[in-house]
């Protein structure tokens, strides 16, 4: 199955649309690649995925047949590793004079 597919169908982001563009800005990395769009998902791959300022790492426990799946079993086809946040740079600082 497609990266975005699985991306869709596991629910981890809600949209294909939006799995691509998470895959075009680089935001996707399987197995500690960055990954396009089209990349076939297998049991075992690890996903991450960065989210503003949250990276989540899932491993995949099964590929689904279809496309969609139910929002019962969609939780069934992944195992979260690690969930972390992380402090973003601020690109500069604003000093306020009194």
């Amino acid at each position: 199955m497609r990266l975005d597919l699985f991306l869709k169908s596991s629910r981890l982001i809600l949209r294909r649309s939006l799995a691509k563009e998470f895959t075009k800005e680089g935001l996707v990395k399987v197995n500690g690649i960055k990954a396009k769009s089209g990349r076939e998902v297998k049991v075992d791959d690890e996903i991450e995925i960065k989210r503003h300022n949250r990276i989540t790492k899932v491993k995949v426990l099964k590929v689904p047949q279809k496309k969609q799946v139910s929002k019962k079993e969609a939780p069934n086809l992944y195992e979260v590793i690690s969930e972390e946040i992380i402090e973003e740079e601020i690109p500069f600082e604003i000093k306020l004079e009194s």
